[in-house]
């Protein structure tokens, strides 16, 4: 069974922790094993590669690497960083995630 995580795909958040304090964009990508999420512009990495295909020339690239999970926080909507909640929807009958500094749920 698959843990429930407080990022998803496509969320904005903070880093909160690491060399990338203080950087935002949003999620690409969610490694639910690992705990991890690649988040766009954050946590930059220089990638020595060999020329291919797709770069000829080769050289140094900067890649977005994987950041610990623990070390994001979710946007609201709103531009507020939280926490995130769950609760069900009386109206849809599903849980969602909400704000635990607004209450506003999360889309």
């Amino acid at each position: 069974m698959q843990k429930k995580l407080h990022v998803k795909k496509g969320d904005t958040v903070l880093v909160i922790a690491g060399d990338s304090k203080g950087q935002q964009g949003k999620v690409l990508v969610v490694n639910v094993v690992k705990n991890k999420a690649i988040v766009e512009g954050v946590n930059l990495v220089s990638k020595n590669t060999k020329p291919n295909a797709k770069n000829p020339k080769g050289g140094i690239i900067k890649k977005e690497a994987p950041i610990h999970i623990s070390n994001l926080k979710v946007s609201d909507g709103a531009g507020n960083f939280t926490r995130v909640g769950r609760k069900l929807d009386e109206k849809t009958n599903k849980i969602v995630r909400y704000s635990k500094k607004s209450g506003g749920v999360i889309k």
